[in-house]
């Protein structure tokens, strides 16, 4: 089967399009045909070493398609099943063996390529803004990095709830990008805390996602009011070096969390509920993944230059 290997870390050019033996369904597992496959930032930090992984490797951890074997002891899949997967590596690949704790089934009023694109980023959106911190009526979010595929959904769910959202992002395109999809006000990086303080009458964020990392959690920090919630969901700009918690009391009594998915769905029924909600928000038109550019499988490694470049704008999806 045709599949993307890495066998050290390294750049985009690490990911290299090989031939592998077609996984088979071991007791537990199915083996499940990809149609699309996500792209995602972790997918950059298996593959250049910010997240230790043994290597050689498969990347990729979210994907949608059709069953082709079921292994022994599974009664709840079978054959022909439209399913998707996240937090399973091996993704990059036209077939790949998962667990079946790791597999929800897809709808049929959700497509395939939006099941791929809502796994990671779409659960991750729901937790962050149901679970995390459950994002109230009237309060004021801010999401960092809004045109995204996660920051866009983020936008629409705390849109959906309630919220004034603030959306920050790096260029024109991509501010306007959030506001089309449900942001209240879009604002540049540079002195966003300040902006956040002038739309709140200097009160601040209840909340700011921040999945860009090290290049603005100080400023995230400054856009929040006292006993606010600085969620840091990403890493893009690089990891936040130590802080002195005394930052949290002198600040405004904040909290800070660094939460992630397996913490959040530890389990199938909690996997399978919080998708079968996502994937209702989807055929409601609630959230609606904006799949921008689909790439061929062997182009990879210009997804992940396009991703590290910030030239992405929505979601991309590779295509076994």
């Amino acid at each position: 089967m045709r599949a993307v290997h890495v066998t050290e870390a390294g750049a985009p050019s690490a990911l290299t399009p090989t031939e592998l033996p077609e996984p088979a369904a071991l007791p537990g597992h199915v083996v499940v045909r990809n149609a699309a496959v996500g792209l995602n930032f972790i997918d950059v930090y298996y593959r250049n070493g910010t997240y230790p992984a043994p290597y050689p490797l498969t990347p990729g951890q979210e994907a949608a398609g059709t069953v082709t074997a079921v292994g022994e002891g599974v009664d709840d899949f079978r054959q022909g099943d439209r399913v998707a997967y996240a937090t399973q590596l091996g993704a990059y690949a036209e077939y790949t063996a998962v667990p079946v704790g790791k597999l929800v089934p897809v709808p049929e009023s959700v497509s395939l390529d939006d099941a791929a694109a809502l796994m990671l980023q779409g659960l991750a959106a729901h937790y962050l803004s149901h679970t995390t911190h459950p994002v109230a009526a009237g309060e004021t979010v801010v999401v960092l990095a809004a045109a995204g595929g996660l920051g866009q959904l983020l936008v629409q769910l705390a849109a959906h709830r309630g919220a004034q959202v603030v959306a920050v992002a790096s260029s024109k395109e991509k501010r306007e990008a959030a506001l089309a999809v449900g942001a209240h006000h879009a604002v540049p990086y540079e002195g966003f805390a300040d902006a956040v303080r002038e739309l709140t009458g200097g009160a601040g964020a209840h909340v700011v996602y921040d999945s860009v990392g090290s290049a603005t959690f100080e400023t995230s920090v400054k856009a929040l009011r006292r006993r606010g919630t600085l969620v840091v969901c990403g890493l893009s700009s690089g990891p936040v070096p130590p802080i002195d918690v005394e930052l949290l009391r002198t600040s405004g009594s904040l909290h800070l969390t660094r939460p992630t998915l397996a913490d959040h769905v530890p389990d199938a029924p909690s996997l399978r509920a919080a998708a079968a909600e996502l994937f209702r928000y989807a055929a409601e038109g609630v959230v609606q993944p904006n799949v921008r550019e689909r790439l061929p499988l062997a182009e990879a490694a210009r997804a992940h230059q396009l991703l590290e470049g910030r030239g992405t704008t929505g979601k991309v999806l590779l295509t076994p």
